[in-house]
C-alpha cells in the first residue's frame, strides 16, 4: 500500500486537489491522507460548488491541519509522498523555509528531509521575486514546483481534459499507473532536424 497526503489550500484551482483525489482512489494500491486550509474550504465552495465533507469522502484518512501530532508529522510514518494541489505562496513559503507551522507545511517538511517525492501545484501570476525565490529554495531542497499550466499539443476540448492532462502528470511523478490522458506520441509531420 502507497501512501500519498494530498493538500488542498486556498489558491485558485481547488479542481486540481479534488480530480487528484478520484485518480488516486481508482489506483488500487493506494491510501490517501487529505488535508484541507480553511481556506481550501473556501474554495472549494466558491470554485466547485463542493462542501468540506463532499472532499472528505474521497480520502481514506483525513486530517485536521492543526494537528502537529498526527501520523504523518512524523518520518517513521512512511509514505510514497505528497501533493500541494493547488499550493498558495503562503503554504510554499512555509515549506521552502521549513516553519511547519501547520501540518501542511509539517508534511512537506518530512517528505524533503526523508526524500520523498513533494509535489507543488503553485498557483499565481504574474510572479514576485520572493514567490521565484521560495520555487528555487524548494527545488534546491528536493521538491518538484509544478504549476499546473494548461497543454494544447493534445487538443483538449474541454476543462476537464485540461484538468485530467495535468493530474496525469502529477501520477507519472507519484510513479502511479493511469490512463488519464493521451501521451505523446511524436509531432504530426515534422521533418527530422526542423526547428522554431
Amino acid at each position: 500500500m502507497r501512501r500519498i497526503i494530498v493538500a488542498i489550500t486556498g489558491a485558485s484551482g481547488a479542481v486540481y486537489g479534488v480530480r487528484l483525489l478520484h485518480a488516486l482512489r481508482a489506483a488500487a494500491d493506494v491510501e490517501t491522507h487529505l488535508l484541507v486550509t480553511p481556506a481550501g474550504v473556501l474554495n472549494l465552495k466558491q470554485e466547485l460548488d463542493l462542501t468540506r465533507g463532499d472532499v472528505e469522502r474521497f480520502a481514506d484518512v483525513v486530517h485536521n491541519v492543526r494537528d502537529i501530532g498526527a501520523t504523518i508529522a512524523s518520518g517513521s510514518f512512511v509514505t510514497h509522498g505528497m501533493v500541494v494541489a493547488p499550493c498558495s505562496m503562503k503554504t510554499l513559503a512555509a515549506i521552502a523555509h521549513g516553519l511547519a507551522d501547520n501540518l501542511i507545511a509539517r508534511a512537506a517538511d518530512v517528505c524533503l528531509k526523508e526524500r520523498r517525492r513533494l509535489v507543488l501545484l503553485v498557483r499565481e501570476a504574474p510572479l514576485n521575486l520572493a514567490h521565484i525565490r521560495n520555487m528555487e529554495a524548494v527545488t534546491l531542497m528536493g521538491g518538484v514546483i509544478f504549476p499546473p499550466l494548461p497543454a494544447f499539443y493534445h487538443r483538449p476540448k474541454t476543462i476537464d481534459e485540461l484538468v485530467d492532462h495535468t493530474v496525469a502528470r502529477v501520477l507519472d511523478l507519484l510513479d502511479i499507473a493511469h490512463g488519464l490522458a493521451p501521451r505523446w506520441e511524436g509531432e504530426i509531420g515534422a521533418s527530422a532536424g526542423e526547428t522554431d
